[in-house]
């Protein structure tokens, strides 16, 4: 079992002239803390618009700021928005690449669609064409960090020509692949082209053993093609965390923060109306948590508060944001549980609603003393085994992978002008 810690940055209303800056240093010594205590990742979402939510427009940036603090812990997309209106394939690789040499080879480089049209829609994308798009990119990315040089894509969304993308990654033949599923389908997807599964939904353990026996499954199966040129067979699992001596202390801390990601997220993907810039998410949590069931003794809502069978799914979960806060005895135990059917990290969410700074950092140095040892103890052995089990299948997966090889030798690039221009130019 691995363990990690996910950063949306979130940032509810109201805000001083200061929130943000705030936020993100104390996010870096969060991490910087981690690094020391052992945790093993560091996760960056990227999303933008989402105000309050997330204010992780430029994750690249903060991973490189988490580089230069920590030594061990790797920094990982999670994820990164492939349509090249949003991020060109050409810059993501460059990104990848150069946080992968400063960082000492420490880079996960997880994918995914963007979400919502608020933010896809600001930068001319339709919903319907999102996943193709981010396909696509996806390939066009890994054969910039493997190809030396590229040889060149012309697609339906991307087009780029034959060209050297530099620097290259230090990992090879490039980081870990994973992608962001929230629901089975995309989990069985993500085996079927050996990336590892990053499951964003709150499921508990029954849950969860359906979706690693899935994703297990459909890797060990002749369906597995790997989209990349190495398999990272691992499913990673979301939690709220609040960790503390005394329960009551850590619901206190912790609930009201993970209530508020739920709610949040609703609002920008089920049920909200946003004005930018106006709405203030944080007074409507307030003003609809009782009702909403988001309170220490209410769970689930009435039928009449629920809008649609969507609301119904998301508040499904309402009932799981307890699981990661707690006692260290209860967060080991549910921990055991992941453990047990597969699971081979747990991200925990830590900055999100009003989480007071000092109680994260609290939080991972009880749960990194009182823990993890029992964990990080037996994860040698277990994933030996795990790679023993797949070692053929993994194999078998890569030896599918069918590569066109083009040659490009006699490709070569004319000069257009002289360097300061034509002869007869006086500027």
């Amino acid at each position: 079992m691995r363990f990690g810690l996910t950063y949306h940055h979130q940032l509810p209303r109201p805000w001083a002239e200061d929130s943000e800056e705030r936020l993100f240093q104390e996010a870096l010594e969060q991490i910087e803390l981690a690094d020391r205590l052992g945790f093993d990742y560091a996760w960056g979402t990227e999303h933008h618009f989402f105000e309050e939510y997330s204010h992780s427009s430029a994750p690249e940036v903060f991973l490189a700021a988490a580089a230069a603090r920590t030594k061990n812990i790797r920094l990982a997309h999670g994820i990164i928005h492939m349509p090249p209106a949003v991020n060109h394939p050409v810059r993501i690789a460059e990104r990848l690449a150069m946080l992968d040499l400063i960082s000492g080879g420490r880079v996960d480089f997880g994918s995914g669609q963007g979400s919502s049209q608020l933010e896809v829609g600001a930068f001319g994308i339709e919903l319907a064409d999102k996943q193709e798009q981010w396909h696509e990119a996806l390939e066009v990315v890994i054969r910039m960090m493997t190809e030396t040089p590229f040889t060149g894509h012309k697609g339906k969304w991307v087009d780029v020509p034959v060209r050297n993308v530099i620097p290259k990654p230090k990992q090879k033949p490039h980081p870990p692949l994973w992608r962001a599923c929230t629901r089975r389908e995309s989990i069985q997807e993500a085996a079927r082209e050996g990336m590892g599964a990053l499951a964003f939904s709150f499921v508990n353990p029954e849950e969860a053993e359906e979706w690693v026996e899935a994703y297990y499954r459909t890797l060990e199966s002749d369906d597995c093609v790997p989209i990349g040129q190495a398999v990272n067979a691992n499913v990673a699992m979301v939690l709220p965390f609040m960790c503390h001596e005394d329960e009551e202390v850590a619901l206190d801390r912790g609930l009201e923060g993970a209530y508020f990601f739920s709610y949040a997220l609703m609002h920008y993907y089920i049920t909200g109306e946003h004005q930018p810039g106006v709405t203030d998410i944080w007074q409507g949590f307030q003003d609809a948590r009782e009702s909403m069931g988001f309170t220490r003794d209410a769970i689930v809502p009435d039928e009449k508060d629920l809008q649609s069978a969507e609301s119904q799914a998301m508040m499904d979960q309402v009932g799981q944001l307890r699981r990661g806060i707690g006692t260290p005895a209860q967060i080991a135990d549910i921990i055991r549980r992941y453990e047990s059917v597969g699971v081979d990290q747990i991200i925990f969410s830590v900055q999100i609603g009003k989480n007071k700074h000092e109680h994260i950092m609290e939080s991972l140095e009880l749960f990194a003393r009182e823990v993890m040892p029992e964990f990080v103890d037996r994860r040698e052995a277990r994933e030996a085994a795990k790679r023993d089990r797949l070692d053929v299948a993994v194999k078998a997966a890569l030896g599918r992978v069918k590569r066109q090889a083009r040659d490009v030798s006699d490709f070569v690039i004319a000069p257009e002008m002289s360097l300061y221009g034509d002869a007869d130019d006086d500027d």
